[in-house]
């Protein structure tokens, strides 16, 4: 796989899950809405999709070593990847009581996080054990932060 599109598709795909997953967990303790928590995802799938993408196109261009095509590359790599990665965890908030779809969306973006990281490890000939960990301690507590920002949003403005 080309550079280009690997850094636009690990990109995307590792903000399309750590993204989406602490906004719906953020949404859901601050507001216990299903809506909420389905527009917070469509949000994600389209508004950050292009915002991240738009970022990488910046964060390419600013190297002196890209050509012009391998911006673009990157660019739509990471917006088809953040899109689709976000937008799969709409299916179980569709399909299941909103308590259910986040634990079903934790054990979904703990599998993703997990393949992804075994596939970057590969590529770099690293401990695949050592890159999970990681990756699920990043994202661990990137949900654990927007659990409880969503638990005070509740606590100080429950009532408005």
């Amino acid at each position: 796989m080309k550079l280009s599109y690997a850094k636009g598709l690990s990109f995307g795909v590792a903000s399309g899950i750590v993204t989406t997953l602490g906004l719906m967990v953020g949404l859901y303790s601050g507001t216990h809405s299903k809506l909420a928590v389905l527009g917070g995802i469509l949000t994600i799938a389209i508004a950050d999709a292009m915002s991240d993408a738009f970022g990488m196109h910046l964060s390419e261009e600013s190297s002196e070593h890209n050509e012009h095509p391998e911006i673009w590359e990157s660019m739509i790599a990471t917006f088809f990847a953040k899109l689709i990665i976000a937008l799969t965890f709409a299916l179980p908030v569709i399909l299941l009581d909103l308590t259910s779809a986040i634990y079903v969306s934790c054990v979904w973006a703990l599998l993703l996080l997990g393949g992804i990281s075994i596939l970057i490890a590969k590529w770099r000939k690293e401990s695949k054990v050592h890159a999970i960990l990681e990756h699920w301690g990043i994202a661990t507590a990137v949900v654990i932060i927007s659990f409880y920002v969503g638990v005070l949003i509740d606590k100080f403005f429950g009532n408005i």
